[in-house]
C-alpha cells in the first residue's frame, strides 16, 4: 500500500538518521511494488482503468512535470478518493487519447450520462467520440473566468495609463526642481494605487465587499465608468448561472445579456459573447443538473499538492505509480 505520508523518505530519513535519497531508492526498487508494475512500460503515455468508469465524468488537463500536460478523466462519484481516476493520457492530442479510450468496452462507455469539460474543441471531440451517449456540460466557471479576465484587462489598461501619467508628472516636477506629491482620493489611494488595489474587489459580488472595498469601488466606478459597465456585465453573467432554473430561462437571459454586451461596444466582451454563442448547447446543459468541473479542478489541486510533497517529479513512471495506487 502506498501512503502519501509514509513515502516522504526525506522526512523519515531525517527522523531515523538515514540518508533520505537512499531510502527513497530502496522504497522505489524493493519495498514498493513498482518494479513489478505491469503498466510501467506505457505509463508515461497512457493509463486506463475501465473498472472506475461511472455515469458522471470530468475531463481536464494538468501539468505533471516541467509544464508537460496530461489529460485526466475522473469519476465524480469517487469524490477524489480511491477509484477516481478513469484515465491519464500524455498530452492533449486527440487521436492517441481516443485510441486508448476506445479500448474500453463500448458497453461501459455507453453508460456515461454526463461529462463536464472546458470549452476546448479537443476535449469536446474526445467526449463525443468516446462517450457518444453522454451530455456534454461546459463548466460555468470557465465561462465566468473569461468575463473576469476581460474586466481585469480593462482595469490593467487604465493602470498602465495611470503609471505613465504619474511618471510624466514626476519628470515635470524634477525639471522645475519641485517635490512631487501624488494626489489622493478621500480613501487615501492615489490613482495608481486605486487601480492596483481594486483587483480583488472586482472578483467579488457587492454584498461580499468590506467597508473599505465598498468605498474604493465607489471611487473607482466614478472615475472609470467603463470599468463599472464591465463589472455589471460580469455580475449579470454570474447571476444568470445562479438564478436561472431551466434551460429555457437561461437561454432568454443570455440573449438579453448578449444585447447588453453589444450596447457597451467592449471588444473583449463581444468575443466572450460570440464564444458563448458557439458553445451555447453545452453551456445550457449546465442547467439540467447544475454540474461543474469543480471535482476535476479539485483533483488537479490534489495532484499539485502530491507533487509538491515529493519535491517535484523526477521519475514520471514512479510518480504515476504512486498516484494511481492511491486514486485509481
Amino acid at each position: 500500500m502506498v501512503s502519501t505520508k509514509a513515502n516522504d523518505c526525506h522526512t523519515i530519513g531525517r527522523f531515523y538518521g538515514v540518508n533520505g535519497k537512499k531510502l527513497g531508492r530502496q522504497y522505489r526498487d524493493y519495498l514498493s511494488e513498482f518494479k513489478d508494475w505491469k503498466a510501467k512500460k506505457h505509463a508515461k503515455e497512457w493509463l486506463v482503468f475501465p473498472e472506475n468508469m461511472g455515469k458522471y465524468l470530468s475531463i481536464d488537463e494538468t501539468a505533471l512535470s516541467k509544464g508537460e500536460l496530461y489529460t485526466i478523466i475522473t469519476n465524480k462519484k469517487a469524490k477524489g478518493k480511491k477509484g477516481a481516476i478513469v484515465a491519464i493520457m500524455a498530452g492533449t492530442k486527440v487521436e492517441p487519447i481516443i485510441e486508448q479510450l476506445l479500448k474500453i468496452p463500448k458497453s461501459k462507455r455507453d453508460k456515461v450520462k454526463e461529462i463536464t469539460l472546458d470549452m476546448a474543441n479537443s476535449m469536446k471531440f474526445i467526449a463525443k467520440k468516446c462517450f457518444p451517449k453522454a451530455i456534454q456540460v461546459t463548466d460555468r466557471f470557465h465561462v465566468q473566468k473569461l468575463a473576469l479576465e476581460a474586466l481585469q484587462d480593462i482595469r490593467i489598461k487604465h493602470r498602465w495609463e495611470a503609471i505613465d501619467m504619474e511618471n510624466d508628472q514626476i519628470k515635470q516636477a524634477k525639471t522645475i526642481e519641485k517635490e512631487f506629491i501624488s494626489e489622493t482620493f478621500n480613501n487615501g489611494d492615489s490613482r495608481k494605487q486605486l487601480l492596483a488595489r481594486s483587483r480583488y474587489l472586482l472578483y467579488k459580488a457587492p454584498n461580499n465587499w468590506t467597508q473599505n472595498q465598498y468605498l474604493r469601488a465607489k471611487i473607482l466606478f466614478e472615475q472609470y465608468p467603463d470599468i463599472k459597465k464591465a463589472y455589471n456585465l460580469v455580475q449579470g453573467l454570474r447571476n444568470i448561472f445562479n438564478t436561472a432554473t431551466s434551460i429555457q430561462t437561461a437561454y432568454t437571459k443570455l440573449a438579453h445579456w448578449y444585447k447588453d454586451v453589444e450596447a457597451t461596444g467592449f471588444r473583449a466582451f463581444n468575443t466572450i459573447a460570440n464564444t458563448i454563442t458557439l458553445n451555447y448547447r453545452s453551456i445550457l446543459n449546465y442547467f439540467i443538473n447544475r454540474s461543474t468541473n469543480a471535482s476535476a479542478e479539485a483533483f488537479n489541486a490534489k495532484i499539485k499538492a502530491f507533487r509538491a510533497q515529493f519535491r517535484g517529479v523526477k521519475n514520471i513512471e514512479f510518480f504515476l505509480f504512486r498516484l494511481t495506487t492511491i486514486f485509481a
